[in-house]
């Protein structure tokens, strides 16, 4: 698990449930009515904005927050040095045999195509379009935990209407007062919650993954294409090191990796 997911999961919910139950009796704020309105509001407001398909598929897209492990742009500064020196000294058609040792897929694809003799304008054509689609996933992934996280407010708002009208419909009662109230304010805080502590930093995180997972594949990419080219691996790392900050150009090694 990505460790800064982890604390952040302690530190906003764990305060939140230490504040609770300093302040009180934590099954105060068990409210099952309340979770069914917040819960099914929420789903249900999402499943009408977007087909079944792709609300199902987005919680296999939110693994990324918890699971994900990003691959470091400095370190594939050196890896593709080396493969750019191995081109140049042994031609690009010995990496045939390698193509089954390459880890991403992405960067294996491309090394293919180079291989194969595509000219340098369609292994790009080809490279960036699979990126293109890979961006509009990940977006559609963001964008619906951030509907559902302006969802589930609105539909807390709702359950507090809901608990407000039964509260005052039984005003003759004071006794039965209670539980309406209960649903009326716990629904309210339920869509804050999950909205604020769930649903709009999940969307967050995916956005910062997929912009990470997208300046690898860049990356990726100009090396494929300075390869296919016949850079020397010099000019290679100068081409990397421009897609990282200048601050972390210096940790970069100008040691070529073994291929």
């Amino acid at each position: 698990m990505d460790i800064t997911t982890l604390i952040g999961i302690m530190i906003s919910f764990g305060l939140v449930i230490t504040s609770i139950l300093i302040g009180g009796d934590g099954t105060w704020f068990i409210n099952y009515p309340a979770v069914m309105i917040v819960m099914g509001g929420t789903m249900g407001a999402t499943l009408l904005s977007y087909p079944l398909s792709e609300v199902l598929g987005v919680f296999g897209v939110a693994k990324n927050v918890f699971l994900h492990r990003s691959q470091s742009p400095i370190k594939l500064i050196p890896l593709m040095c080396g493969f750019a020196k191995k081109a140049r000294q042994e031609g690009i058609l010995s990496f045939e045999s390698q193509l089954e040792t390459i880890e991403d897929a992405f960067l294996a694809r491309g090394m293919q195509m180079a291989i194969d003799g595509m000219e340098s304008s369609s292994i790009e054509e080809v490279m960036s379009i699979e990126i293109q689609y890979l961006e509009e996933r990940h977006r559609l992934g963001s964008e619906i935990f951030t509907t559902m996280g302006s969802y589930a407010p609105a539909v807390g708002m709702l359950g507090t209407i809901i608990g407000l009208v039964q509260m005052l419909m039984q005003m003759e009662d004071p006794s039965q007062i209670g539980a309406p109230m209960a649903v009326a304010l716990l629904t309210t805080f339920y869509g804050t919650l999950i909205a604020n502590l769930l649903f709009l930093p999940v969307a967050g995180k995916l956005r910062t993954r997929s912009k990470q997972e997208v300046l690898i594949k860049q990356m990726f990419l100009e090396g494929v294409i300075s390869l296919q080219s016949g850079d020397n691996h010099r000019v290679v790392e100068q081409k990397l090191k421009a897609f990282i900050a200048p601050s972390a150009r210096a940790i970069a090694s100008a040691e070529p990796a073994k291929a």
